[in-house]
């Protein structure tokens, strides 16, 4: 019988970013732990709103810009600087 798979399996990182099912960036938008930049269409962290369990260290640092792009069933996140 095969373990539990942790729940941030499906977490693709890149070279400038990273890949999640277009479901869990719902959640992210839906609990507000991303926001929009007004004007920028660029995506960040909000420290003031709480992180799904699928949280991960390396994502979503405080003060990195994502450009967020759909690609099928999951959705691209990519660091802008």
């Amino acid at each position: 019988m095969a373990g539990n798979p942790q729940p941030f399996e499906d977490v693709v990182m890149t070279d400038d970013g990273f890949s999640i099912p277009a479901l869990k960036w719902r959640e992210l938008v839906f609990i507000g732990a991303v926001r929009e930049e007004v004007g920028l269409g660029l995506f960040v962290r909000d420290p003031a709103r709480p992180m799904p369990p699928f949280r991960r260290e390396e994502l979503f640092a405080e003060g990195e810009r994502y450009a967020v792009a759909a690609e099928g069933t999951r959705i691209r996140l990519r660091r802008v600087v």
